[in-house]
């Protein structure tokens, strides 16, 4: 099976505490899936398109695992921690 990513492009976040509170729980919940972190925020420059402030990319196993993860209760919970004061683009798309 081809492994799988988690793309998080962050538009908006208006509480700071409340997306490390999200990022500490769901840490550790996507690393229980076996979710490995590629990329949690540093530096970057857009060449083209829509500009994001923190970009978050997730490698799995494979795009069932990864959709689980994302689905499950303990994901989901963790989320909301930060939903109300976060915007973000989040997909997952298999690699190659």
């Amino acid at each position: 099976m081809k492994k799988a990513y988690w793309i998080a492009k962050y538009k908006k976040i208006d509480s700071q505490e409340a997306l490390s509170k999200y990022s500490e729980n769901a840490k550790k919940i996507i690393e229980s899936f076996g979710g490995k972190a590629l990329v949690r925020g540093g530096k970057y420059i857009t060449f083209e398109g829509e500009d994001f402030i923190r970009t978050v990319i997730w490698e799995f196993d494979n795009i069932d695992i990864a959709t689980k993860c994302h689905e499950s209760r303990d994901y989901q919970e963790a989320w909301s921690l930060a939903k109300n004061t976060t915007i973000r683009d989040l997909l997952i798309v298999e690699g190659v």
